[in-house]
C-alpha cells in the first residue's frame, strides 16, 4: 500500500512510499483511509523521534473494507472516522473498534477527519472543568485546531467563553465568529481571579498566568505545550489565600482516556451538520505533505491541515 514514510532526509521529514498492508488483531477493523488531518504535535514531537520507514499517524476518516474478527464494531463499507495508535497516514490502517465511529452517509471526509484528536481532546479537556453553564471559561491557543473546537464547545455548554491568540487583531473576528465573547492576547489581560475554568494549549507563560486568572475552586487543564519555555510559578503561586481557595491544576493525555468512540459518532455528526466549524485551513493531496508540515512547523497555519489520500 502507499504510505508517508519517516524519511529525515527530505523537507517535513515525510515521503509518499510504499509499506506493508496492515496485519489487524480480533478487535481492530481495517480502514481505507480518504483523509487524514495533521496534528502540530506529530510533526513536532512525533516524526523526528520515530524510526526511519515508520508509518504515523492519528485522525482517519474512511470506509471500512474489513470488519474486526472478533464482530465487534462496523461492517465492512460504513463510513468511520478513526483515533488510530499510528498508521493513519498511509492508505490502508488497522484500528480499535472502540477508536471507531460511524459517520453519516455523505460526510466530507477531510471535515470529519478533524475530529480523533483535536475534537475528542477539546471535549475530553472541557468535561474535566465539570459544568460551565453560566461559567467563565478560557481557552489559551484558541486559533489552533484543538482550540478552535474548545471555543466552539464551551459556547455551546453555556460558558462565557474567553480566548487568547497572539494576533487579536487579526484572528479576533474568526474566535468571535466561533463563539468567543472576548479575545485577549494572553491570559494576563483576564486580571486575577476571574475565570473559572481554562484550558491551556500553549503552556509556559500562559499556564502560569492562567493558573494565576482562575477563581477559587476554579480549574486549570493543561492540555498541550505549544511554546517552547517552561514554566515558572511564582512563590506563593499554590497557596489558598485571598480567594484562591481550592485551585487545581490538571493534567491531560488523549491516550489515556476510555470510550473515544461515542464522542468521535457525536463530534463528527456536529461537524457533518454544520453546527461545528472543523476549521480545516489547508487542505490538499499527500503528494503536498511537505507544504503542510512546513506551514505547521512555521505556525503559519491555524487551525488545521487536512490530506486527502487519493
Amino acid at each position: 500500500m502507499r504510505a508517508l514514510l519517516v524519511d529525515r532526509s527530505v523537507p517535513g521529514g515525510l515521503r509518499l512510499g510504499e509499506a506493508p498492508d496492515p496485519e489487524p488483531a480480533p478487535h481492530q477493523a481495517v480502514v481505507r483511509i480518504a483523509a487524514t488531518s495533521l496534528n502540530y504535535g506529530e510533526i513536532r514531537y512525533f516524526v523526528p523521534s520515530a524510526p526511519e520507514g515508520a508509518v504515523l499517524g492519528l485522525d482517519a476518516a474512511g470506509v471500512v473494507v474489513r470488519a474486526a474478527a472478533d464482530g465487534t464494531g462496523p461492517a465492512v463499507g460504513t463510513p468511520v472516522v478513526a483515533l488510530a495508535d499510528g498508521g493513519a497516514w498511509a492508505e490502508l490502517c488497522a484500528v480499535d473498534t472502540e477508536r471507531l465511529a460511524v459517520v453519516p452517509a455523505g460526510a466530507d471526509p477531510g471535515a470529519v477527519s478533524t475530529v480523533p484528536a483535536a475534537g475528542t481532546t477539546a471535549l475530553r479537556a472541557l468535561h474535566r472543568l465539570g459544568p460551565i453553564l453560566g461559567r467563565r471559561v478560557l481557552v489559551t491557543g484558541a486559533t489552533g485546531g484543538v482550540g478552535r473546537y474548545a471555543v466552539q464547545l464551551a459556547r455551546i455548554g453555556g460558558a462565557h467563553v474567553i480566548a487568547t491568540t497572539g494576533d487579536p487583531e487579526a484572528y479576533g473576528r474568526t474566535l468571535t465568529g466561533l463563539g468567543a465573547h472576548e479575545v485577549l492576547e494572553g491570559p494576563h489581560q483576564a486580571g486575577d481571579t476571574t475565570v473559572d475554568g481554562v484550558l491551556d494549549l500553549v503552556g509556559g507563560r500562559q499556564r502560569v498566568d492562567g493558573y494565576a486568572a482562575l477563581r477559587s475552586g476554579g480549574t486549570l487543564v493543561a492540555v498541550g505545550h505549544a511554546t517552547d519555555g517552561g514554566e515558572t510559578f511564582p512563590s506563593g503561586a499554590f497557596l489558598g489565600l485571598d480567594g484562591r481557595h481550592e485551585r487545581s491544576l490538571v493534567t491531560f493525555n488523549l491516550a489515556a482516556e476510555a470510550g473515544l468512540g461515542r464522542d468521535m459518532a457525536w463530534l463528527a455528526d456536529r461537524v457533518a451538520a454544520r453546527e461545528l466549524e472543523p476549521g480545516v485551513s489547508w487542505h490538499g493531496g499527500w503528494d503536498k505533505v511537505a507544504e503542510a508540515t512546513d506551514a505547521l512547523m512555521g505556525r503559519r497555519l491555524h487551525g488545521k491541515a487536512v490530506l486527502d489520500l487519493g
